[in-house]
C-alpha cells in the first residue's frame, strides 16, 4: 500500500466534504474529474478553487483558477484576467485545462520556487 501525497490527501479531503471546505462542491468535483487538475494541488478559499504547482506556501499562484459555484467564473493567474463568466463548474474546469501552461506537471512537496530554480 502506497502512502498518500499531499495532493492526493488534499484532494481527498476536499471531496469528503470536511468542514473547511465550505460550499462549491460541483466545482471540486468538476475539477477532480480533471486528470491534469488532479496532479495539482487544490486550494479552497473565499468561494475559489486555485491550483498550484507545489504543496506549501508560498504557493505558485501563476495558474487559473475557479471563483463561485454556479455559474462560475475563470480568471487567470492572481485576477489578471477574466477567461470566461456565466460557466458551469464542469466547463469552467475544462477552461482552466485548457489554460495550462504545457509546462505544468505533477504539484511538488514543498514552497515556491521549486528547490531546481535559479532563483536569486
Amino acid at each position: 500500500m502506497t502512502e498518500e501525497t499531499t495532493v492526493e490527501k488534499t484532494w481527498r479531503l476536499l471531496l469528503e466534504r470536511e468542514p473547511w471546505a465550505g460550499r462549491g462542491n460541483a466545482v471540486i468535483e468538476a475539477a477532480y474529474a480533471e486528470p491534469r487538475l488532479r496532479v495539482l494541488f487544490p486550494f479552497l478559499s473565499h468561494g475559489c478553487l486555485t491550483f498550484h504547482r507545489n504543496s506549501q506556501f508560498p504557493w505558485s499562484n501563476d495558474l487559473p483558477f475557479i471563483a463561485g459555484s454556479a455559474p462560475c467564473t475563470v480568471y487567470g493567474p492572481s485576477y489578471s484576467s477574466v477567461l470566461a463568466e456565466g460557466l458551469t463548474p464542469k466547463k469552467a474546469a475544462a477552461l482552466v485545462v485548457a489554460n495550462l501552461p504545457l509546462d505544468c506537471g505533477p504539484a511538488f512537496d514543498g514552497p515556491w520556487p521549486p528547490p531546481d530554480s535559479h532563483a536569486d
